[in-house]
């Protein structure tokens, strides 16, 4: 599975991004080890105290632990997983926190632990985790058997698509997939062997190439949004350079946004818009079945966390009546009556907690299921549009490509039209 860990403070930011219900459909506090508060904000308030004894600010070390998608993990997996990271980082002992977080019909758990070792009152060193974890994700992919992705086999061979988070703010800002853009991008930098091509291969998609105020190159698409060449291509400006030249002749950011804002299609303008609308309303139709369908499963998960209490309640009377008081109680002791009892009281609940667990891990693989069903048609529906979007694209290419033409078109027309007059 992918491993993925950072040092950070703010520990109360942290236990309001994992709590979030808005976001994620179930949250669950698996554990809360070597803290007394029993939920995550008091939790990360112990650890910040902690911390202010030493210099380190970035007391927590956070940890996320993602399966491949469609891959189901069992809690006892991820958890053996979590001793792995915490034995091979040396934070063994140290105390941590678990939360199970439930998406999209995938489940991923984050755990927490605090740096802070309160014996010596020294931040637990963490050098090259992010090469340790590397290790540990690999051997996970071996031995659960699943394929590995091929940027583990070879740093060479990453997801060329892979954005930062800014890219992908800017890029649900404009509504566009940065992956789409990035493929695209970079498909048309392959097809090409100058900055003419280059330029020409853009423009059938609606981009033009231009010259930015900090950037050498940038890119400017249909709705005249900027983003940085040498980042959807992943290469430094000297690469760039070397088939595009110093950009001195390329038009300025602001000509092109004047030039796209007059030229762009009203009607194709109204079909992006209506292809939008379209997406809208059936996104928000899967959306609120998505939101019914949570509200379900928490109702469910809820009504059986009530039956097994109640249950746990009746059952801890009935063990604790098998037990006598009084001088009975003190002969039941006195002839080793007791110690059987206790006994079978103890094998009767660890069999209660197991078919408990049994019974809520069967509930959840089975909302899962539900779950994972749904998403189909919501990844289905999102394929639809990004290929819609992308032929409208084209047309918007096309058409900024038609009106450039006929402007000089009519400029040779009115030229030679001078000329005869002269």
């Amino acid at each position: 599975m992918i491993l993925k860990g950072s040092q950070r403070g703010n520990g109360q930011n942290l236990a309001a991004h994992l709590m979030r219900i808005d976001d994620n459909e179930h949250v669950n506090i698996h554990e809360l080890r070597g803290f007394s508060a029993d939920d995550l904000h008091g939790a990360f308030k112990e650890a910040e105290a902690v911390s202010r004894g030493t210099k380190c600010r970035q007391y927590l070390f956070s940890l996320s632990l993602n399966p491949p998608s469609g891959k189901v993990v069992s809690l006892e997996a991820f958890n053996q997983a979590i001793d792995r990271v915490e034995e091979r980082l040396g934070l063994t002992g140290q105390p941590r926190a678990i939360v199970g977080h439930e998406k999209d019909g995938r489940s991923h758990i984050h755990c927490v632990w605090s740096r802070i070792d309160a014996d010596t009152m020294t931040a637990r060193p963490l050098p090259f985790f992010k090469n340790r974890m590397m290790e540990i994700s690999k051997s996970l992919y071996l031995e659960h058997g699943w394929d590995m992705p091929r940027g583990m086999l070879d740093t060479a061979k990453r997801d060329p698509t892979n954005f930062t988070l800014a890219e992908w703010q800017q890029a649900k800002r404009q509504g566009v997939d940065p992956r789409w853009t990035k493929q695209l991008v970079q498909d048309c930098w392959s097809r090409s062997d100058s900055g003419t091509t280059f330029d020409r291969a853009l423009r059938e998609y609606g981009f033009r190439l231009g010259r930015g105020d900090r950037r050498s190159f940038v890119l400017v698409d249909h709705e005249g949004g900027i983003q940085s060449l040498s980042r959807t291509l992943g290469m430094t400006a000297k690469q760039m350079r070397g088939r595009l030249g110093d950009g001195i002749n390329l038009p300025d950011v602001g000509k092109l946004q004047r030039e796209i804002g007059v030229r762009m299609s009203p009607t194709i303008r109204r079909h992006v818009d209506e292809s939008r609308k379209r997406f809208a309303e059936r996104s928000a139709s899967l959306g609120e079945l998505k939101q019914a369908m949570t509200r379900e499963h928490r109702a469910e998960r809820a009504a059986l966390a009530d039956r097994q209490g109640q249950r746990w309640i009746d059952e801890t009377r009935t063990r604790a009546g098998r037990i006598p008081k009084g001088l009975r109680g003190l002969w039941h002791r006195l002839t080793g009556q007791y110690q059987k009892v206790r006994q079978q009281n103890e094998q009767e609940a660890q069999s209660t907690l197991n078919a408990q667990a049994a019974e809520r891990a069967q509930l959840v693989d089975r909302q899962r299921s539900e779950r994972a069903s749904l998403q189909k048609s919501i990844v289905e529906l999102r394929k639809n549009q990004a290929s819609l979007l992308r032929d409208l694209r084209k047309d918007v290419g096309r058409y900024l490509n038609l009106s450039q033409n006929r402007g000089q078109s009519q400029t040779r027309v009115i030229s030679r039209g001078l000329r005869l007059e002269r």
